[in-house]
Order: C-alpha cells, then sequence, then structure tokens
C-alpha cells in the first residue's frame, strides 16, 4: 500500500443554496520519497483534498464517501484527538495564506519553539537552537537576529519561508503543500524546491504539491494531476503530461502559461470549456461598453513621467531608545532613483526583502521617506517640499495588495467592500448605480455579479485576489499599483486579469507599478524593469533588452533560475507550423 491513498473521495458543502460537490470522487496516490503535483484553476479543488487529508475541512465541508489512507491506517473516520496525534507530527502542512497561518501576537521564535516543544522532547532553550537552524535552512538572513519578529515585520516572501519552517519542525512523512511558493522570487523559490527535493530523497518523504504554476511543477514533482471542477482529468509521470497532455483541459492550461521566451500582445487565455461550466471566468469583456471603459479625461500616453522618483531611502527603526548610542535601524531602501513615464508598465523585480513593496508603498502615501522625493504628476508629495495629497489625487493612485485576505475586511461582504472606494469619492448618484457598478467590476475579474453577497472567506485565494483588483479599479484610477496582483491566481485567470490590465491601458491610459517575482509574467506585462538588490536598484533597462542582455551579474542570476515548463517551447513551435 502506498503512504498515502484516496479511494473515491467526495467532498460536499452543504449550503443555504444547495450541496456544492467540491469533489468528485477522485482516486490518487502518493509513494514514499514521491512528490504529487496537483494543478487546476481557482475553485477545482485542490486545497479542499489538502484540508481533507490533514482533517481540517472547515464546516459546512465534509467526506460525503470514498475512504482516506495513510501509511496503512484508514484516517477519515478518526476522531479529532486521534487526529492530532497525526496532524503536524506525521503529516505536516504548508498553508496557502502566510500571514493568517502565523499568530500575529507572537514572536517568530516562539512560534516555532512551541511547534517542536509540542512534537518532541526537547526543551524550550534546544528548540530555539533547532529553530535557528530550520529558518538558516529555508533562507531566512540572520535567524539569530529574526527570532524575536513578528509576522508583520517580515516580508511576503518571508513569512512563507517561516510557515515551510513550522512544517518541517517535526520531521513529518507526509507533507501538504498548498501553494508553497506563491510569494517567493525565484531564488528563493529555487533554493525551498531544492530543500523539498533533498528532504523527499534523504527523508524517504512523500508530498503533494498544490500549486497553479506549471513552472513549479514542471521542477520539481515526480507525478502530476490536473484537476478540473473537483475531478481528475489526468494524471501520470510529469514529463509525459507536461510535455505530451492528452486531455483537452490540460491541452488548454498549460497553453495559458506565461512564455519566458518571447513576448506576445496578449496572454493566451484557456479555451476549453466543458457542457454545463460555468464560463465566467473566461468572458472577456468590451470595455467601451461599461463602465470601466468611460473615459474620465484623465488618461494621457505622452510618454512623459507621471511618477518620479529621486534618492528614495526607508530606515525601519528595530530598537527605539532614548539613548542615540543604543539605536538601531534597518536600511530597506537605499538611494533609489526612477521614474515611470505616462502610459508604461514599469517593472520592479528582486528577491524577498530586497525593497520592492517598501517602495510601492512610500509611493502609495503608507510610509513616509526617510529621504528623498516623491512626484506625482508634477507635485511633490513625499519630500521636504511635500504637498498633502488631495482627495481627487488619492482617487488616482490605487494599490492592488500581495496579501488578499488581510487586506479584505472579513466582516463585509463582497458588494461592501468593492463599493466602499465608490461611496468615499462620490463616484455613483445612489446605491443602485453603485450596485451596477459593483456588479460590472466583478464581471471584468471572472467572478460574477452573484459574488456580491457572499464573504471573503467564502472565496479560495486566487479569488479573494480578485476581490481586492476589482476594488483597485473601482475609482478609476490613473496609477496603479500592482503589488503581486496575480501570486494567488491560476494561470488562466491570470491571464484574463492581466490582459484586462492591458485593455485597461489601451482604453485609458493607465500607469502601472507592477511588481513581481514571476519573470514570465514581468516579461509580457512590463515596458522597462528596474532590478533590486538589498534594498538597491541594480539595473535597470527595457524589457527586452533586460532578458535577452542582463548587463548586472544578479540579474542573470535571477533568469537562469527561473523555472520552465517542459515542452512549452516545442508546443509552440508545433502550432506554428
Amino acid at each position: 500500500m502506498s503512504l498515502l491513498d484516496l479511494k473515491d473521495l467526495k467532498i460536499h458543502f452543504d449550503t443555504r443554496r444547495g450541496t456544492v460537490e467540491a469533489v468528485r470522487g477522485i482516486d490518487l496516490s502518493v509513494e514514499r520519497g514521491e512528490i504529487l503535483g496537483v494543478v487546476g484553476e481557482s475553485g477545482a479543488g485542490k486545497s479542499t483534498i489538502g484540508n481533507a487529508v490533514i482533517g481540517l475541512l472547515e464546516p459546512p465541508g465534509r467526506i460525503a464517501g470514498g475512504e482516506v489512507w495513510f501509511d496503512g491506517q484508514r484516517i477519515d473516520q478518526l476522531s479529532e484527538p486521534e487526529m492530532r496525534r497525526i496532524r503536524g507530527r506525521r503529516i505536516g502542512m504548508i498553508f496557502q495564506d502566510p500571514m493568517t497561518s502565523l499568530n500575529p501576537l507572537l514572536t517568530i521564535g516562539d512560534q516555532i519553539a512551541e511547534t517542536i516543544c509540542r512534537h518532541s522532547d526537547m526543551s524550550h532553550t534546544q528548540a530555539m537552537t533547532r529553530a535557528v537552524e530550520l529558518l538558516r535552512e529555508v533562507g531566512i538572513p540572520d535567524p539569530e537576529g529574526r527570532l524575536n519578529a513578528y509576522p508583520h515585520q517580515f516580508s511576503g516572501g518571508m513569512r512563507q519561508r517561516v510557515v515551510i519552517t513550522l512544517a518541517l519542525c517535526a520531521d513529518p512523512d507526509l507533507l501538504i503543500c498548498d501553494e508553497p511558493t506563491t510569494a517567493l522570487d525565484v531564488s528563493v523559490q529555487a533554493q525551498i524546491l531544492s530543500l523539498l527535493r533533498r528532504l523527499c530523497r534523504d527523508r524517504n518523504l512523500g508530498a503533494i504539491f498544490i500549486t497553479h504554476d506549471m513552472g513549479v511543477i514542471s521542477e520539481v514533482t515526480d507525478r502530476v494531476a490536473v484537476m478540473y471542477r473537483g475531478r481528475v482529468v489526468e494524471t501520470g509521470r510529469t514529463g509525459d503530461v507536461l510535455g505530451h497532455p492528452g486531455h483537452a483541459y490540460s491541452k488548454s492550461l498549460l497553453g495559458a502559461v506565461p512564455r519566458a521566451d518571447v513576448r506576445l500582445d496578449r496572454f493566451p487565455q484557456l479555451d476549453y470549456h466543458e457542457a454545463g461550466a460555468d464560463r465566467a471566468d473566461r468572458t472577456v469583456i468590451d470595455l467601451g461598453t461599461h463602465w470601466l471603459g468611460r473615459r474620465s479625461g484623465a488618461g494621457d500616453t505622452t510618454g512623459q513621467a507621471l511618477v518620479q522618483v529621486d534618492h528614495l531611502t526607508m530606515r525601519f527603526a528595530q530598537n527605539r531608545s532614548i539613548i542615540p548610542a543604543w539605536r538601531r535601524s534597518f536600511t530597506a531602501v537605499r538611494d533609489v532613483s526612477f521614474d515611470i513615464r505616462r502610459g508604461e508598465t514599469f517593472g520592479l523585480v528582486g528577491e524577498s526583502g530586497s525593497g520592492k513593496s517598501t517602495v510601492a508603498r512610500m509611493i502609495a502615501g503608507l510610509y513616509d521617506p526617510s529621504y528623498g522625493r516623491i512626484r506625482y504628476d508634477g507635485t511633490e508629495i513625499a519630500g521636504p517640499e511635500a504637498r498633502p495629497i488631495s482627495p481627487a489625487m488619492r482617487q488616482q493612485i490605487q494599490m492592488i495588495f500581495q496579501d488578499p485576505f488581510s487586506s479584505l475586511n472579513r466582516r463585509k461582504r463582497v458588494s461592501d467592500i468593492v463599493s466602499e472606494p465608490i461611496r468615499h469619492h462620490r463616484l455613483a448618484s445612489g446605491q443602485a448605480e453603485a450596485d451596477g457598478i459593483v456588479a460590472d467590476l466583478l464581471d471584468h475579474v471572472g467572478l460574477g455579479a452573484e459574488a456580491a453577497n457572499r464573504y471573503p472567506h467564502e472565496f479560495s485565494g486566487g479569488q479573494r485576489q480578485r476581490i481586492s483588483i476589482a476594488r483597485a479599479l473601482a475609482t478609476r484610477p490613473r496609477f496603479l499599483i500592482c503589488d503581486e496582483p496575480t501570486s494567488a491566481l491560476d494561470v488562466s485567470i491570470q491571464a484574463q486579469i492581466l490582459n484586462l490590465l492591458k485593455n485597461l491601458q489601451d482604453e485609458l491610459g493607465l500607469t502601472l507599478l507592477f511588481i513581481s517575482h514571476d519573470l514570465p509574467v514581468i516579461r509580457q506585462m512590463c515596458d522597462r524593469i528596474g532590478v533590486m538588490k538589498a534594498g538597491e536598484l541594480v539595473e535597470l533597462a527595457p524589457a527586452e533588452q533586460l532578458f535577452e542582455a542582463p548587463q548586472h551579474p544578479y540579474t542573470a542570476e535571477l533568469l537562469a533560475l527561473m523555472p520552465r515548463v517542459l515542452g512549452q517551447e516545442d508546443r509552440t513551435r508545433a502550432g506554428k507550423r
């Protein structure tokens, strides 16, 4: 028998609107030392399977049929106390959302040490020593110094590394990885993937790797299962499925993966459609007939600078004291200068913690820079001569945050979340018009108008990110800051959202600051790219020039580490013949 066997597994969610069949009778197995990849669109049931295996299905979710066997023992019928002896100790899980997986009131060291002590005989002191070793193993710089930091003091990628550390604390036999590299840049991603491969080989550890990133699947997995609407439509060796997919959906899904070797005008979109399936996620809407497409007169694509950043520096206090000699600070951004031209997409790339998001937050007015100036449309909005940002200017500058769950108010319905900026800036004459705008926005991002009456926790991670994007577009901004806007999205929805942003640029002259660790997406989206390392801007060049002939060694290293999908170039050439 395999380490893990799922036999005809069915998972249902009973709601007031009826029963939702999230997983429809699947059969999967994982051997010791094997990494099984599970791919599919957002809402296909990938994460639901992982939660069912580890006994963390949230009500009203339930296993409606089938069996879950782990190491020769059936575990789907175990009591909660019995499951607690397996969960964490023998089956570890890396969750999709790092911020909600960590306790904001405890330091990173205390959280790791608590987990180690719970599953071993180590003392707290020994556990803290082991915590330092694990943090170093997953690539946290200065692990001794970061033990006393809190989750909010880490970047998104560094928080994800801490979550991976927690999953490895008890040396489990099976590891369930739910989008474990979503927030990681390519260098850290390569390090984590190498770590997972080594763990599986050296410890004979089995792993389920749930992701929407086909490049990661190609790099790390031994076998892959493709899911669509709660069913497994194809499974096999990774090279066979990615290189020669047999099912029409698999072919379409792989065709939507962004190209790393050539730039296209628009992202290819998923063209597979099963009879009876909801097509809302794949609808391309004509902007000219909808609210977002109405020209506001602000669009201007003359190529002149809209945003100017001069010698920007940001220091964060690490140790505040009335005694100057005892004060300690950390320089997150050091002497960064660039401009963003009207109508262009300017990209920022670099490792997690390199200062990309800090730069974005300073431009958005969320951080006050320690030194330097920021000008927007000729007006200094940060610096020694800065003026307060007017409501009209605030309406023009919007931001899509990296973490979709913590940036949404979980106590409000989606309709209230998306309509809040509309009401604040008085963009609608009444509630009826506001509701119509919300419905239009939700259609644009592929959720459908019926999503308006639901709450954030009722959506998958990718769907929550689409809500965040709809809210950012609600004011019809002129300048949009996108901080990892598609990190939680599968390739089909990613293509739709990014094509939407490109269409908005064409229609409205929208200007974008686009931050991402996904280099193929950066190549497809951006006109110019800045590369950041350790808070400094080390290279700035047009996108094609940077990808074809990088000048800085660090840029060349990032490009070399970029995951590539097996057979992508061959399939494209074949399609052209």
